[in-house]
């Protein structure tokens, strides 16, 4: 069964200690997901996820499977529960490679293996200290732009990298770019100006050779045309065919996430509900900032999960 929904993956940033632990145990769809995650990997995704004993969470060539096993669990879990179909998908950042799983376009192990590299490519690309990336609250995205073009020289540069939602975008490049960003838009009226734990400069053109290496990478991997459409970060626009998602997910390391433009034209589209496949609610925030009107729903646990199917299902 299909509806006018769209379900949407968050990326970095939604990770945390423990998250999903209650249906990792209780439920088998998802401990089956995590134990498939494992076999890809040759270690215990689990194990990663629930107890984190040597703090690896947070690094990016552990975040992004974890993240990636996190948000298809709950996929799978929707969908055993007799959940809506999407109508289309959405993933930020990361984000896009789940829906790319579940879209049909990418099978779970493929994607697991390509985001476990694409971590290590971007933490390769360029070396520790280098980059840096911040959030910019409270100044409209062309300022940002602008101010950005302002705070780079011929040898340091910084970017617009997220444009997550109206008054919040996150810029990355060269770290002492970025810092004269952070204080020209402080003296510019910014809100805040905080620096991410985040090195890699990512969306950004300093993730060229990350880019280069997932090109290559991708060649090898089978890409299906997807069974709905999925949104392309870095475009903005929706992919129907495996060429175009190739394409896209090499140009997303480079490019902004356009998450802003994203949500405004599924609005446009008459898109009314949108559903928060992964953990956390780092997108439910975004989507309520940009669209107050569209009905959006975090699932994951249990409880909210069950709510949100009710609901969803309700206005289908």
């Amino acid at each position: 069964m299909s509806s006018n929904v769209v379900f949407l993956f968050p990326g970095q940033g939604s990770q945390s200690k423990g998250m999903l632990s209650d249906l990792i145990a209780a439920e088998k769809v998802v401990a089956d997901t995590f134990a498939e995650a494992s076999e890809v990997l040759a270690y215990d995704m689990s194990a990663l996820v629930l107890e984190d004993a040597e703090s690896k969470l947070d690094q990016t060539v552990y975040t992004q499977p974890a993240l990636l096993t996190a948000s298809i669990a709950l996929l799978r879990l929707w969908q055993a529960r007799g959940g809506l179909a999407p109508a289309q998908v959405a993933g930020h950042s990361l984000g896009e490679y789940s829906a790319l799983v579940a879209a049909g376009a990418l099978n779970f192990s493929d994607a697991v293996s390509l985001v476990a590299f694409r971590g290590q490519a971007m933490t390769e690309a360029v070396p520790a200290g280098v980059g840096k990336m911040a959030a910019i609250i409270g100044l409209d995205d062309d300022k940002v732009v602008g101010l950005c073009a302002q705070a780079s020289d011929e040898n340091t540069q910084v970017w617009a990298a997220n444009f997550n939602c109206p008054g919040q975008l996150v810029v990355a490049g060269h770290a002492e770019a970025t810092e004269r960003l952070m204080v020209l838009a402080k003296e510019a009226g910014a809100k805040r100006a905080l620096p991410l734990a985040v090195s890699a400069p990512s969306h950004t053109p300093l993730m060229q050779a990350a880019a280069d290496a997932m090109q290559e990478k991708l060649s090898g991997v089978t890409v299906n045309a997807p069974i709905c459409p999925v949104w392309s970060n870095a475009r903005a626009t929706t992919l129907t065919q495996a060429a175009d998602i190739r394409q896209a997910l090499v140009e997303q390391l480079v490019s902004p996430v356009r998450w802003t433009e994203t949500i405004q034209q599924l609005s446009a589209q008459g898109v009314s509900r949108a559903v928060e496949m992964g953990p956390g609610k780092v997108l439910v925030g975004l989507v309520r900032r940009i669209h107050k009107d569209m009905l959006v729903a975090s699932v994951f646990d249990s409880t909210l999960m069950d709510k949100a199917i009710s609901e969803i299902g309700d206005v289908a």
